[in-house]
C-alpha cells in the first residue's frame, strides 16, 4: 500500500510541477510578496497531497510561541517536508539555500522566482555577508527567513554541529531566533521513495532574543533547546 501510495503521488508531483513552473516565470513584474504568494500555492497543492495520498498529517505545538512578526527560524532539517510545512507555519517565508538548488531542473526554476537566500557554500565569510545583507533585506519586507543550522538534512537520531548563519542574522538585526524540532524523517525519510503514513509533531519552541547576546550564545541556546526538545519529544530515537 505504501508502494502505490508513494507511487501515485510521486506521479501526481510530477504533472503537475514543470506547468506550475513555466507559469511562476510570469509573475516576474509582481511585487515580491504576490509573486511568493502565486508560487508558493504549489507547496500548499502538495502538501494536500501528502495529507490525503500518502497519509503524512502533522500538529504543531507551541504556537503560542510564534512572535507577530518576522524572526529568524532555526529548525531540524530531515527531509523535504518541512521545506514546504514551514511555509504554511510561518508565512511569508523564505530559505538560505545552497546556490547549486537553483540549477535543478523545474524546482530550482521555481525557487529562483522566489525571495530566496542563495549563498555559495565554499564562499567562508562571504557567504555570511550574504545571509545578512539579504536576509535583512526580507525581514524588512515582511519575510520570515528560515536557516537549516545543521546544513544538509540529518536522520531521526543523529545530529551535526550546527552553522552560525542563522544566528548571525539574528545578532545583526535585531529579530529573535524561532527554533523548531520536528520528526519529519521518520515518516518521509532523506531520498526515500517510499513514504510512511503518521503525524509529523512539529514544536516551535521560545524566541530567544539576541539583545545582549553574540551569535556564539544565540546559536548555542538555540541548539540546546531544539537538541533537548528533540529527546524530550522522540526519545526512541535517542536510546543509544
Amino acid at each position: 500500500m505504501n508502494f502505490i501510495r508513494s507511487l501515485l503521488f510521486m506521479v501526481i508531483v510530477l504533472i503537475i510541477t514543470p506547468p506550475h513552473v513555466l507559469l511562476s516565470f510570469l509573475t516576474f513584474f509582481l511585487p515580491p510578496l504576490t509573486r511568493y504568494r502565486l508560487i508558493t500555492a504549489w507547496a500548499h497543492v502538495v502538501l494536500w497531497l501528502v495529507w490525503h495520498v500518502l497519509g503524512i498529517r502533522y500538529k504543531v505545538i507551541g504556537r503560542e510561541n510564534i512572535p507577530p512578526g518576522p524572526a529568524v527560524i532555526l529548525s531540524k532539517h530531515q527531509s523535504a517536508w518541512e521545506t514546504m510545512a514551514l511555509q504554511q507555519i510561518f508565512p511569508p517565508m523564505s530559505f538560505v539555500l545552497k546556490r547549486e538548488l537553483l540549477r535543478v531542473p523545474f524546482l530550482g526554476w521555481g525557487l529562483a522566482q522566489l525571495p530566496m537566500i542563495a549563498i555559495d557554500r565554499s564562499a567562508g565569510k562571504d557567504a555570511l555577508t550574504q545571509v545578512v545583507e539579504q536576509g535583512r533585506a526580507l525581514l524588512d519586507q515582511g519575510f520570515w527567513v528560515t536557516v537549516f543550522p545543521e546544513g544538509t538534512r540529518v536522520a531521526p537520531g543523529q545530529s551535526r554541529r550546527y552553522k552560525p548563519g542563522g544566528a548571525w542574522l539574528s545578532q545583526q538585526t535585531g529579530v529573535p531566533v524561532v527554533p523548531v524540532a520536528h520528526n519529519a524523517g521518520e515518516f518521509w525519510r532523506r531520498n526515500a521513495f517510499l513514504k510512511r503514513p503518521g503525524e509529523v509533531t512539529v514544536s516551535v519552541g521560545p524566541p530567544i532574543d539576541p539583545a545582549g547576546l553574540d551569535a556564539a550564545e544565540v546559536n548555542a541556546r538555540a541548539e540546546a533547546w531544539i537538541e533537548g526538545e528533540m529527546r524530550r519529544l522522540f526519545p526512541h530515537h535517542y536510546r543509544q
